[in-house]
């Protein structure tokens, strides 16, 4: 008797532990689909059915089930009927999940896209090619590269300003805008960067956050969050919740829930990953514009249409701010020249767009990061990411395989964009391959 009882009760736990399992990772499993279907059909232009298929196929996420209302445009999701997120689409600036605020604010893409006609300009400010040469050498490397099981969704390849390798999986092209996860991160230094050069901001300074000058997070400088060792108390953790997970898709003002963690360490003394460090920048660049108009003119006014690149969406929280973290997007060709912007050392087409010595900054590695990591800028100087490739490359780094890699000894850009983890896709082999490649067609 006391056996059956011992079972059932077991049973029962397990019952209860399950469901409260599934039940607490309602808003990160359904914001994660109601997110990323809204915008890979309204800013990607991909098909639900597509998306489902491939975007959303994995781990508890396979198990949401988001609704498109293209009329409102927006995506609901849950999970048989429950725990329902919603996103919204508007134009200009993507997708935003509502999270814990009733609805997102009522926002406008401020300033026109530049070029008009991208066409009819020469790359890289347009989009007309000259015709190539072959490179068959680098078209082996591709064509393993493009193998099914890697899942490859988009190459190019730059030498000097030249566009000399272009390519994509089927079902993309480069009208397609792709996301790149936390290659955001490098955006977002960037326009750091710019506010340092008009002088509105000082990296070594105290980082203005208001709610940090009452305790000891005031000795955090701007060059502690850009270089990821703030010292504050964060779990990047995306299997489970974390402060990572709750941050993108059970908040509505994201810097915010960032800024409000505790110190763990003292600013500058240990180096730890932290989405949450992106979008306090991204915060701090709102407060010192002053309002959301100035906002959201200064990334396209300053930045993108600059350098040419008309695709670019970053993309809002529920409060205005840019998810300096994790959510942009954009065409294969405008990651590319967000790559030429820095090889160039932060000229485009004959203009500086970031103050003179800011790429060489950014290549500086964090004192306590083994030389792996800059100002949200991944580097090579251990080999440890790329062992085959030069220790002067320096890249965007993004979930699931997103990469701008830039790499001045051989004058070269190289992005690769999809849908892979480590095991699907061997980053050294391949980067390394286009190197050699590259030389013997030369």
């Amino acid at each position: 008797m006391n056996r059956k009882v011992i079972f059932w009760a077991s049973i029962a736990l397990l019952l209860f532990y399950g469901a409260w399992y599934g039940y607490a990772r309602l808003p990160i499993i359904n914001g994660y689909a109601s997110k990323m279907m809204c915008s890979c059909v309204f800013v990607s232009e991909r098909s639900p059915e597509d998306i489902l298929a491939t975007d959303l196929n994995f781990s508890l996420i396979k198990y949401a089930s988001p609704e498109v209302d293209y009329d409102r445009k927006t995506v609901t999701s849950t999970v048989w009927g429950l725990g329902a997120e919603t996103s919204v689409y508007q134009e200009g600036l993507g997708c935003t999940l509502v999270a814990d605020s009733k609805q997102p604010p009522a926002l406008e893409q401020a300033i026109s896209v530049w070029p008009d006609r991208p066409d009819t300009l020469m790359w890289p400010v347009g989009d007309f090619l000259g015709r190539g040469k072959p490179y068959p050498a680098l078209k082996k490397v591709m064509d393993k590269a493009f193998q099914k099981e890697k899942k490859t969704r988009a190459v190019l390849v730059t030498r000097g300003d030249e566009l000399i390798w272009e390519q994509y999986a089927e079902g993309f092209d480069e009208n397609t805008r792709l996301l790149g996860w936390s290659m955001t991160k490098s955006i977002t230094s960037a326009l750091i960067g710019i506010l340092v050069g008009d002088g509105q901001l000082d990296i070594h300074a105290p980082a203005p956050v208001a709610d940090w000058q009452s305790d000891q997070r005031k000795n955090i400088t701007l060059n502690h969050l850009l270089q990821m060792s703030s010292g504050l108390d964060w779990v990047e953790d995306y299997g489970d919740i974390s402060s990572a997970t709750t941050m993108l898709y059970a908040s509505s003002d994201m810097g915010k829930f960032a800024s409000n963690v505790p110190l763990a360490h003292k600013p500058g003394r240990v180096w730890y990953y932290s989405s949450g460090t992106s979008n306090i920048l991204t915060k701090i660049i709102y407060e010192t514009l002053g309002d959301q108009r100035a906002y959201y003119q200064f990334a396209r006014k300053r930045l993108f249409n600059p350098c040419g690149m008309r695709s670019m969406v970053l993309e809002p929280d529920a409060s205005g701010n840019f998810v300096g973290s994790s959510y942009s997007f954009a065409t294969t060709r405008d990651w590319a020249r967000f790559g030429l912007l820095y090889l160039n050392d932060g000229i485009f087409n004959g203009e500086r767009i970031l103050p003179e010595g800011w790429v060489d900054y950014s290549r500086q590695a964090a004192k306590s990061a083994d030389g792996e990591y800059g100002a949200q800028w991944w580097l090579n100087e251990s080999l440890h990411f790329l062992p085959d490739c030069p220790a002067d490359v320096y890249f965007a780094d993004g979930f699931q395989g997103q990469r701008v890699w830039v790499i001045p000894s051989h004058d070269l850009v190289v992005v690769r964009l999809g849908l892979s983890s480590g095991e699907d896709f061997d980053f050294n082999e391949f980067l390394s391959g286009v190197l050699k490649a590259v030389a013997q067609d030369n």
